[in-house]
């Protein structure tokens, strides 16, 4: 299944709970009204409602599209899709790909040898933004704003000290993150401020159910900007697999239904270019995943 948080038309800002089934706009909360159905009426609350809300819009989705009340059916160009949700908390994992360390450690002044361990930070809930919203760039703050295309987990199921082996019962699906970075803003080596402004986070399109992807390990991932390829990777290539970085969070941190781990980036970051590329106001910049979409989004100046 492809959820969805959505709101129709130009004026509205009454954000609803939808799902993407052959090529149309689904409001479940109209259809589950109609259904007498109760359902959450937030993407964020249908997550943590956990299976049984999955089979409740299952089942509204199955049924005869012929009895479809008015309201519930929208083509994609009359709605436009925001943020999926606002996780409770953002964890980042830095350095997940072997060729992207390579790249840090000559270009950020990152350690040169493969991690023992997840490297992780966080993001906070203000940094996210959705589909087609703006990305920030205050020149005032920064010149060296930069984009990283990453496969997200969002959780299902809380998780304190939970099994590699037992790590895909607590996701609820899968989305895409860009972690913008401004890499000038690093703090005596720490990057909060540097990954955690406003913006800093592009989120969506939409999340995929865990169902829905055969192979999280085995997805085809890239980043354009303004039509170029930058990045091009696959899942496979993570040197810490979700399993193990569930693990790895959950061994001291408990994950709540609808937070989100950033899974990494791989190699082709702008600091890594010779010369180093950076973002600018005018640029697009495009992060798609095989199975999920392509998550974009304009750079604005915001001085």
């Amino acid at each position: 299944m492809r959820v969805l948080t959505f709101t129709h038309g130009p004026d509205d800002t009454t954000e609803r709970l939808g799902a993407e089934t052959d090529g149309l706009v689904l409001d479940l909360t109209v259809l589950a009204d109609h259904a007498g159905v109760r359902l959450p009426h937030d993407l964020l609350s249908f997550v943590q409602a956990g299976p049984a809300a999955l089979e409740a819009a299952r089942s509204l989705l199955a049924a005869d599209p012929a009895g479809r009340p008015d309201g519930a059916v929208h083509r994609p160009a009359d709605v436009t899709l925001r943020a999926p949700l606002r996780p409770g908390k953002i964890i980042g994992v830095g350095l997940n790909y072997i060729e992207h360390v390579e790249e840090s450690s000559r270009s950020l002044d990152t350690d040169k040898d493969l991690p023992p361990r997840p490297v992780l930070f966080g993001k906070p809930a203000t940094a996210v933004t959705g589909p087609g919203a703006p990305i920030l760039h205050n020149a005032d703050l920064t010149t060296q704003l930069d984009w990283e295309c990453e496969l997200a987990v969002v959780v299902g199921r809380t998780a304190f000290r939970v099994s590699e082996e037992d790590a895909y019962d607590h996701i609820f699906g899968f989305s895409i993150i860009n972690d913008i970075s401004a890499r000038d803003q690093r703090r005596s080596g720490q990057w909060f401020f540097s990954k955690g402004q406003d913006s800093y986070a592009p989120f969506g399109p939409v999340v995929v159910t865990r169902d829905a992807i055969h192979d999280p390990m085995a997805l085809d991932l890239s980043l354009r900007v303004n039509g170029v390829t930058k990045q091009k990777s696959n899942t496979r290539h993570m040197l810490f697999p979700i399993a193990r970085l569930i693990a790895d969070i959950s061994s001291g941190m408990t994950l709540e239904p609808g937070d989100v781990i950033a899974t990494g980036s791989p190699s082709g970051v702008g600091a890594g270019m010779v010369p180093p590329e950076f973002l600018q106001p005018g640029d697009t910049v495009e992060a798609t995943v095989e199975g999920i979409g392509t998550l974009t989004n304009p750079v604005v100046d915001a001085r």
